[in-house]
């Protein structure tokens, strides 16, 4: 549904989109034979502005595809409510480090063939209305494979559905192939949601009067008895299904106990969120072809320190130079920064850090700084609210204390990239266990930036690998058996027991053990990389290939 491709192409909306841009420069990088399929989303996802007062305000992107794709001269037809609407296309070719091509494909219906409403069915990423997602949503899965056959791709062995959303490819194998069996062996799907209520679904009435009579009668069978939940239809037709954490994993199982399902835990594109100045350090510590063996970042411990905390402070440098021409608090470069950034939703506990203002004040004043980043979605207000809540907050901590909290407009791959390498802790507090994964904590790591995080998604397995010499847990650890029971209160004691007693004194009295914790972080980039999980696809949900090419399952810890 969602593919970041570049920062000035806005048809992403978060870590899916992200993750999948991730998947196909490695597949590129790594020669695997890929094509993609997404939308063109003429107004992209949105521009975030944030007024003086903290309200959230959105705006259409206004820019023009035709500079970034290629227009491809085919058409295909689909029909909604029985109306035909006509869909064309464009190619954004990734080039991988050897000159092999992933083509991303993307799909479009703004055409003066179709009606005004047909033309806008392609028009804005994850919409609100019900019918526009269904719509969009049969654009992707029915469109798509429709395009895919028009321009020859006519071999392909695997449909990879990356999340629900594009499940609906499955009714037009089912129109190809009229046979189950032929469907389940050329489908795979990844879950990336760890709760119910994520899970795409559309009411059948709904779904009747958009597909009239190409819905099949007997569609309750495949995707459920209440509501068409693309999850399910996804399950009940794929021949490899796989959750993108070993914590998702148990999750995802607890969810669908009835189904076969494995875990590859997601990773991060080296290359591309590396800053410039640890791309450099990296190329001379490592040699230049470091990208093509990733497993040589094993031996991070090996790197120079004062190099490594020089280049370090170059990307910080970037990141308050950044701040300052965005913000009327002016924070300062020689403070313990500590960065949060994602998509604001309640279930990430963005405020969790503000539990008790004045003993946060009493813990970090002259001493720690804090810079937080993030889009809540147009309809969800309580998202909005909090992003509100932590400009009051910024408000009173520096009028109280000159305590810097900071909230930057518009996350997007640029400010991503700022942030993920110019901090120096990566905060993440996600109410146990919704966080599938959460890479942005690897692309921090990546970058020697250390984690604070708690033990849900990836860094279960991170932490754990690193001995916790990596970054911080927050509260207890999985293998509490109430560990998913426990509320903000104890996290927070935890979180704050955590920067008073650990980090603030680490960072200031002792650095030479802080870099040593930044070696570590970056050892981790050996595994928790694209390359890596692409390989496990090929070989996993592919069947490219038969043996493991990747050597670093044991990172050397």
């Amino acid at each position: 549904m969602e593919i970041a491709l570049e920062s000035s192409v806005p048809i992403y909306s978060g870590g899916l989109g992200i993750l999948a841009g991730d998947a196909l420069r490695s597949a590129a990088d790594m020669g695997v034979p890929m094509v993609a399929v997404t939308l063109t989303y003429d107004a992209g996802y949105f521009y975030q502005e944030i007024t003086p007062e903290g309200y959230q305000v959105e705006h259409d992107m206004e820019w023009d595809f035709s500079n970034d794709f290629e227009r491809i001269n085919e058409r295909v037809q689909l029909n909604i409510q029985d109306k035909a609407i006509i869909i064309e296309a464009w190619r954004y070719n990734i080039i991988g480090r050897t000159g092999h091509i992933v083509p991303v494909i993307l799909l479009d219906t703004d055409l003066l063939d179709n009606e005004p409403w047909q033309r806008k069915l392609t028009h804005i990423l994850y919409d609100a209305d019900k019918f526009q997602r269904i719509t969009q949503e049969m654009i992707l899965g029915i469109g798509g494979l429709r395009m895919l056959d028009k321009l020859g791709y006519n071999n392909i062995k695997t449909y990879h559905l990356n999340e629900g959303h594009a499940a609906f490819l499955i009714l037009e194998l089912l129109k190809k192939y009229k046979d189950i069996n032929q469907v389940k062996q050329r489908v795979c799907f990844t879950t990336h949601t760890p709760v119910r209520a994520g899970l795409e679904e559309f009411d059948y009435n709904l779904a009747k009067d958009v597909f009239r009579s190409y819905l099949p009668d007997n569609i309750q069978d495949y995707a459920g008895k209440n509501t068409l939940n693309m999850t399910i239809l996804a399950l009940n037709f794929s021949r490899y299904v796989n959750a993108v954490s070993k914590k998702h994993l148990e999750i995802t199982k607890r969810m669908f106990p009835n189904y076969d399902i494995d875990s590859i835990t997601n990773g991060v594109h080296a290359g591309y969120w590396l800053s410039p100045y640890m791309r450099n350090f990296f190329n001379n510590e490592f040699g230049r072809d470091w990208h093509h063996n990733l497993a040589l970042l094993r031996d991070a411990e090996n790197l120079d320190s004062f190099e490594l905390w020089r280049t370090h402070n170059k990307a910080k440098r970037d990141l308050i130079e950044y701040e300052k021409s965005h913000s009327w608090i002016l924070l300062n470069d020689r403070l313990l920064t500590i960065g949060f950034a994602r998509r604001f939703a309640e279930y990430k506990r963005p405020l969790l850090i503000f539990s008790e203002m004045e003993k946060l004040a009493k813990i970090i004043k002259g001493k720690a700084q804090l810079i937080f980043a993030g889009k809540a979605h147009p309809a969800d207000l309580q998202s909005k609210s909090l992003i509100k809540k932590i400009f009051d907050f910024s408000d009173y901590l520096w009028n109280s204390y000159q305590i810097g909290v900071v909230f930057l407009e518009n996350y997007e791959i640029t400010l991503a990239k700022l942030l993920t390498s110019g901090v120096d802790i990566w905060l993440n507090n996600p109410r146990r266990y919704l966080e599938a994964s959460g890479t942005s904590g690897m692309k921090a790591a990546l970058n020697g930036v250390l984690n604070l995080s708690v033990l849900d998604g990836w860094w279960i397995e991170g932490y754990s690998i690193s001995n916790g010499k990596a970054g911080w847990s927050i509260g207890p650890e999985p293998s509490d058996p109430n560990a998913e029971k426990a509320d903000d209160k104890v996290d927070a004691v935890d979180l704050y027991q955590k920067l008073e007693n650990e980090i603030i004194p680490l960072y200031y009295n002792n650095q030479d053990e802080w870099r040593e914790m930044m070696k570590q972080a970056i050892k981790l980039g050996a595994y928790f990389n694209t390359n890596r999980m692409v390989e496990e696809y090929a070989r996993k949900s592919y069947n490219l290939i038969k043996q493991p090419l990747w050597k670093s399952q044991n990172i050397g810890f």
